[in-house]
């Protein structure tokens, strides 16, 4: 099984850059994982909001593959904690589909997005910038293949 971030923006700031080839790395044995970039829409003065939403929503949709499990990053969504991660990535190796985690843009993901989406996880009920969430789903899917490999990363 292999996994695919596909995100709304670009040019990450080194940090988050940094931190997410880090955990990329150590993930690679257990779980690959592919960052691909969407360009947000257009905003600003004069601009169309919810075009800018439309826009990402499209090209999200055209970066998906066929077949894969797909997991929209949403504040609405399903609660873990890291055990709990650690048991829904083991059944998500167990449909034997590739995985991919959405995060969307500045005012969330498309609706069309959304309808596609096959579940929604929320990483809490904090607000966080978008560029760090990638680095805690990085670090979150880490920590759950650890978990289910007995490795002493997690210490809880």
């Amino acid at each position: 099984m292999k996994a695919r971030l596909i995100a709304v923006g670009d040019r990450a700031p080194d940090w988050v850059t940094a931190g997410f080839a880090d955990y990329r790395k150590r993930l690679s044995h257990w779980l690959p994982l592919e960052l691909v970039e969407i360009a947000p829409g257009l905003r600003g003065k004069g601009r169309d909001t919810a075009r800018a939403i439309d826009e990402e929503g499209a090209r999200v949709l055209a970066a998906l593959p066929r077949q894969a499990h797909v997991v929209a990053l949403e504040g609405r969504g399903r609660m873990y904690s890291s055990e709990q991660l650690a048991q829904r990535l083991e059944h998500w190796r167990g449909q034997g589909r590739d995985l991919v985690f959405l995060i969307g843009g500045p005012e969330g993901h498309a609706p069309e997005v959304l309808a596609r989406a096959d579940e929604q996880w929320s990483l809490g009920p904090l607000t966080l910038p978008h560029m760090l969430v990638r680095l805690v789903l990085a670090e979150q899917l880490y920590r759950a293949c650890a978990l289910l490999a007995h490795h002493p990363y997690h210490r809880a």
